[in-house]
């Protein structure tokens, strides 16, 4: 009971975290979540249920549902969505599949209705693989189909060992029959709202396009001495009705749709116009701008060409803007990558690996590619004083850059205790709460001659201006 009772109480926790993906990844994220539930449930009510009657191969079954339950519950909570996927749907097929051959047999007085299930199931990963490779969506969804006309065309069975009486057949023919349907309208409902939804975004962002509806938030970095050294410029979106809509809620759209190209480049544009505003105040004329940097943008063969034409224009220096490359970006075509990174480094371009530990680069790449810094993922830095793992990671990480020559920052910085830790270890630079929110341009401003003013404490919290 302490386990189920612990099992529900993350389940909770996982269904009522504020996810800010899109409306359709939330549903999704929360029918996963569901469905491992559910599979926990039923998986326990029927193992006993055929343990008690020595059933032992079914009941292996059951055991296979129950933990397929708890591991597809762990991997979304890792936000390792199609390991998920991919394990859910794998044992949901193959035990439907079983059911159907060895508890529900064809008979005269009781026809299959297990086999019903494949239907909604093929629904249901048309949802679940939207994002995935085109072979895999409907791959999934035509397995399915496949196996549910050949069940219910069919009337063979392995054995007769297992299966169920028939009186009791007859009605639970007709409860999964309902069942089944209700499912599979739910889900169809489902997925065509979801597409609806995704309809009206696309709308909205290439809107928020053409009028100018994004703005700049900034981010402070600061030193150890307390000067602010630079800032990340973060992308929102004030939308006429919703309001302040954070990058969550569309960027994830926006990659798979191919708007994250212009709003990349709106985003580049517009960090590097703000740099030659300030290049002619003296307290902001030194502070560098980081600009994520999507992988389908950088891709693009004008991305250079582009970058350095905006620097060009705007007369700026060129090593006061730095872009973040992700980790999954620097694994796919390294050479490409190099080509691009060296002819923007001669022009004095600086570049940064974003959520470093977290995806998948090796220390060859570390050493082949022009980078300058080293950002330590928030994940890390939440629990690095309670995690022994975190503790070390970022002892690594720190120690790494050095030796690499690179300097390294601490992102998602939110207490003294953290920020004390990451001074004693060597840590050059910290972004996160405990200094300021991302702020508007004018706050951000204040911020920046506040702490020009102020200094740097690392035992008490900074004033953070409200916005």
């Amino acid at each position: 009971m302490t386990v189920l009772s612990s099992f529900l109480k993350q389940l909770i926790k996982l269904w009522l975290a504020p996810d800010l993906a899109l409306v359709g990844q939330r549903r999704e994220r929360r029918m996963r979540l569901l469905t491992c539930l559910v599979l926990v449930v039923v998986g326990s009510i029927w193992g006993v249920f055929f343990s008690l009657r020595g059933e032992w191969g079914v009941v292996l079954m059951d055991v296979t549902l129950i933990s397929c339950g708890i591991a597809v519950f762990v991997l979304t909570w890792r936000n390792k969505v199609r390991s998920a996927n991919l394990l859910l749907f794998s044992v949901i097929i193959v035990v439907v599949v079983g059911m159907t051959l060895l508890l529900d047999p064809y008979s005269a007085e009781a026809p299959r209705a297990t086999h019903l299930y494949l239907l909604p199931i093929a629904v249901a990963a048309l949802m679940a693989f939207r994002e995935e490779p085109t072979w895999l969506r409907y791959g999934v969804a035509l397995l399915c189909l496949g196996l549910f006309i050949a069940l219910a065309s069919s009337t063979w069975t392995p054995t007769r060992a297992y299966s169920l009486p028939d009186d009791v057949r007859l009605v639970g023919s007709w409860v999964q029959g309902v069942a089944s349907m209700g499912m599979l309208m739910v889900l169809l409902h489902i997925l065509q709202s979801d597409v609806s939804e995704r309809s009206v975004l696309d709308r909205d962002l290439q809107v928020a396009l053409r009028e100018q509806q994004f703005e700049l938030h900034y981010q402070a970095q600061l030193d150890n001495t307390g000067r602010v050294v630079g800032a990340e410029a973060l992308i929102r979106w004030q939308h006429p009705q919703r309001g302040l809509v954070p990058p969550a809620e569309f960027i994830g759209h926006a990659e798979t749709t191919g708007l994250i190209i212009p709003i990349g480049q709106w985003v580049l544009a517009q960090a590097i116009r703000q740099l030659h505003v300030w290049q002619d105040n003296p307290l902001f004329a030194d502070l560098g701008l980081a600009v994520n940097i999507s992988q389908k943008q950088f891709r693009q063969s004008t991305f250079v060409d582009e970058t350095l034409r905006l620097i060009d224009e705007q007369g700026i220096a060129a090593q006061r803007l730095e872009l973040e490359l992700t980790e999954t970006l620097i694994v796919q075509d390294v050479d490409d990558l190099l080509r691009k990174m060296n002819e923007l480094v001669a022009r004095g371009v600086r570049f940064s690996l974003d959520d470093f530990g977290t995806g998948f680069s090796s220390l060859s790449h570390l050493k082949r590619l022009p980078l300058n810094t080293l950002k330590i993922d928030r994940s890390f830095i939440s629990d690095v004083l309670t995690d022994n793992s975190s503790h070390s990671i970022v002892r690594t990480v720190i120690a790494l850059g050095h030796n690499l020559g690179m300097s390294t920052i601490a992102e998602g910085v939110e207490t003294a205790a953290q920020l004390a830790f990451l001074q004693s270890i060597g840590c050059e630079q910290f972004q996160g709460y405990y200094f300021s929110k991302p702020l508007p341009l004018e706050a951000f401003e204040a911020y920046v001659t506040q702490q020009h003013a102020k200094g740097f404490t690392a035992h008490a919290p900074l004033h953070i201006p409200s916005v």
